[in-house]
């Protein structure tokens, strides 16, 4: 039986996260940014969080059961999904966890992959018959040792190809991590979607404050092209200032701060955004 981490009633949704790995503590970040209390979660463990019962299994695994109809929904990743034949499902990327599905060293007909199923869709959609072998391990040593014409993996940096003098072909994907689900109706998950869209937009924005001539305020618009009108308050006992609010991009701020001071923009201040709803 699950155990309730807050609380809640029976669940109405059953999503899957990873067990391990750099891909469970980024979601688990996420989900904690998105306000859920996933704290007492552990390996193999399984819990209830308003509404939700939170399944750690390696997103291989959960990308199968999605693909079954026993989950809600999971946390995987885009070559996970497309091994699993449910790339159509809808689902949002998560913009971590990137890599490029590359075919390398391909000089005969036996390929080695994690992605069996894939691979052997791709090569018959290019009219090439081969002789796919399930891995489970290290791939890129495999054609140096003389045991495969090609392998069918993951590529970060490309690093480790150049260090087993093997070079890509051909490019499958690219790929990231995502969160896949299969019942758009699903009103638990429709919020968990809504928190990680919202948590995802504040990790790219600042709320930022300053005080300004109120002659200087439509030039904010040059500094930050796009920006919204922003919300005006009066200073108390002063004419000469305003105080200006908005939310602006984190990566367009840093390089506008010497055009605000020129503006004669003063009391700068930046906070970061826990949500942002468009």
């Amino acid at each position: 039986m699950p155990v309730s981490l807050s609380g809640s009633a029976a669940p109405t949704a059953t999503v899957a996260i990873p067990s391990k790995g750099r891909l469970r503590e980024s979601v688990l970040e996420l989900l904690r940014n998105a306000g859920y209390n996933v704290s007492r979660l552990g390996s193999g463990a399984s819990g209830v969080v308003e509404g939700i019962e939170f399944i750690e299994m390696r997103p291989r695994d959960a990308a199968a059961w999605l693909a079954a109809g026993e989950l809600t929904a999971a946390f995987i990743s885009t070559d996970t999904a497309l091994e699993n034949n449910i790339e159509t499902l809808p689902s949002i990327g998560l913009g971590f966890a990137r890599s490029d599905l590359i075919v390398a060293c391909l000089d005969g007909a036996t390929v080695a992959t994690h992605l069996p199923n894939w691979t052997k869709r791709w090569f018959d959609s290019a009219g090439v018959s081969v002789t796919v072998v399930p891995m489970g391990g290290s791939l890129e040593g495999i054609c140096a040792r003389g045991l495969a014409d090609a392998i069918v993996d993951l590529r970060e940096t490309g690093s480790s190809l150049a260090r087993n003098s093997l070079h890509a072909i051909a490019e499958g994907e690219r790929c990231e991590a995502i969160l896949s689900w299969g019942d758009d109706a699903n009103a638990s998950v429709a919020g968990l979607r809504l928190r990680i869209e919202a948590a995802q937009a504040a990790g790219r924005t600042q709320y930022l404050m300053l005080h300004l001539p109120p002659a200087k305020v439509d030039a904010l618009q040059g500094i930050f092209p796009g920006l919204a009108a922003p919300t005006i308050l009066p200073l108390t006992g002063r004419d000469d200032l305003v105080a200006a609010h908005m939310v602006v991009q984190r990566d367009r701020l840093w390089s506008v701060l010497a055009d605000l001071r020129a503006l004669g923009a003063t009391g700068i201040v930046a906070l970061p955004t826990d949500a942002i709803l468009e």
